[in-house]
């Protein structure tokens, strides 16, 4: 009764910029499991990669996931592979609580801590892309309750382009955000910056100490994580000033992250359940990552069934430290899916304690997937 009898890639588009996509595994005794592959401007490689997933293992026992949802670390496909198998793990994980009739938490072996507590991405919340817009999303977000908030400020800069005026406007522009930003919010409340990997090394050096003076909690993926000693560097740096270095939201597999953690490269990592290889990768990660004394924070910018998984997964991660959830984008993501309630409170999330995840993608009509010819995300930094 566990076989799998169909696996249904869904992709819905939330805004005119934004398209969430997920994986539904039906299974012949009537059950649905849920998870999320969202993964910006791959939809169509996601479809397809899915179709090939379904045609594998359609007519397989639901029930061993360690050898259905196996990542295997050089294993064609890439990025795209690993985030549709990181959502077919999710779903398997939805199904096999929905079968013992408790929720993922306590299949997971039982919950460290009730609420999880989160912290905003205010990243696509801020219009106008001004300083006063950053800013105005910030409060927003504090008066909701959170007590700690992300932005990222330096686009379009890309440090491969050079030295250039326009490189440096966008530098200064990123450094006036942050300012705002932490002016908006005052001294109770964490601020984080993501460089999306913006940067060369020397450049980052130079980040470092001019972000100094904002107290920030963390500063994130200013390199890209091929430099692992320039990383570890710039962590040192970083600690020196008070901040934690973060990183590592779209490496897959456990072999991955091992390096980043023997190399020191960061206080906190960032697993996303969409692509590091879902739920019991993750934990791996985490159990790896306690043994040398690093936090765990995981990616979640996106969609309500993401969110779900990670709610979760991080209440059963000793060494977890706070959850991303998009704030402001759009009111979609409370929408988009039916059962127990998603809404933050007090910038935390309550365990949800239905049978599985807990929620389910909603009755449609939905808008599917659209093209998007200019993208959200930077196509030079993927």
């Amino acid at each position: 009764m566990s076989r799998i009898e169909a696996l249904t890639f869904r992709g819905i588009n939330v805004t005119p910029k934004t398209n969430w996509s997920f994986l539904e595994v039906r299974t012949a005794d009537g059950r649905t499991g849920l998870g999320e592959c969202t993964l910006a401007n791959q939809e169509g490689l996601l479809e397809a990669e899915a179709a090939r997933l379904a045609a594998n293992v359609t007519g397989e026992d639901a029930r061993h996931r360690n050898r259905l949802a196996r990542l295997i670390p050089h294993a064609q496909g890439g990025l795209v592979a690993a985030t549709v198998l990181s959502a077919f793990e999710q779903a398997l994980c939805d199904l096999a609580a929905q079968r013992a009739g408790e929720p993922l938490h306590l299949s997971l072996g039982g919950a460290l801590r009730d609420p999880v507590r989160l912290y905003a991405n205010i990243n696509r919340g801020a219009n106008p892309r001004s300083p006063e817009g950053f800013a105005a999303a910030a409060r927003r977000a504090t008066e909701q309750g959170f007590r700690a908030v992300k932005l990222a400020p330096f686009e379009p800069m890309v440090w491969e382009e050079g030295y250039t005026d326009a490189n440096r406007a966008a530098y200064a522009e990123g450094l006036a955000r942050i300012a705002a930003v932490r002016q908006a919010v005052g001294p109770g409340v964490d601020v984080m910056v993501d460089a999306h990997w913006r940067f060369s090394p020397g450049g980052a050096a130079g980040l470092v100490r001019d972000v100094a003076e904002f107290r920030l909690f963390w500063l994130e993926c200013p390199v890209a994580e091929a430099n692992l000693p320039e990383i570890a560097r710039l962590r040192g740096m970083a600690n020196d000033r008070g901040m934690r270095l973060a990183g590592a939201e779209s490496l897959a597999g456990l072999a991955a992250y091992r390096r980043v953690i023997e190399a020191g490269g960061y206080d906190v990592l960032m697993p996303d359940a969409k692509h590091a290889g879902g739920i019991e990768e993750i934990r791996r990660i985490a159990a790896l990552a306690q043994t040398a004394g690093v936090e765990i924070a995981p990616h979640n910018p996106t969609g309500p069934v993401c969110h779900a998984h990670s709610v979760h997964l991080c209440s059963v991660v000793p060494n977890f430290l706070l959850l991303e959830v998009q704030f402001g984008e759009t009111e979609t993501f409370f929408d988009l899916v039916e059962g127990e309630s998603l809404r933050f409170v007090d910038g935390a999330a309550k365990l949800p304690q239905a049978p599985g995840l807990g929620v389910a993608l909603a009755a449609g009509p939905h808008a599917p997937w659209k093209r998007m010819d200019r993208p959200w995300l930077d196509p030079r930094l993927g």
